[in-house]
């Protein structure tokens, strides 16, 4: 069992930048992959970032390509989401998400793939 816990979410300027955490609790952090989804009233949760349980491997949705990076570090079972360069079309409420994963190598883009989710964390971007 996982427990996560999103914190760092707020109201900024279009432009601005935001980093968001995701502290996870249990001893077996290093061997989960690690998502980030976003989602807005009426739409679906959708896919933001992702990290390998290594962080050598990560992959991004095109509308945050190069702007969002997502990092981790397993020593403190903590994932990140450095949000920089904020769009209005950015405001969401924020999820992170944990998937045991099959080998160092694994990464998940769906949130089907998910079995652990936080509760989420508001990001507004005013224009």
């Amino acid at each position: 069992q996982v427990q996560l816990v999103e914190s760092g979410g707020g109201l900024v300027q279009a432009g601005g930048s935001l980093r968001l955490s995701c502290a996870a609790s249990g001893r077996t952090f290093s061997s989960y992959v690690m998502g980030w989804f976003r989602q807005v009233p009426g739409k679906e949760r959708e896919f933001v970032a992702a990290i390998s349980w290594s962080g050598g491997i990560t992959n991004y949705a095109d509308s945050v390509k190069g702007r969002f990076t997502i990092s981790r570090d397993n020593a403190k079972n903590t994932v990140y989401l450095q949000m920089n360069s904020l769009k209005p079309e950015d405001t969401a409420v924020y999820y992170c998400a944990a998937r045991r994963g099959l080998s160092s190598t694994s990464i998940y883009y769906t949130r089907y793939d998910y079995d652990y989710w936080g509760q989420g964390t508001q990001v507004t971007v005013s224009s």
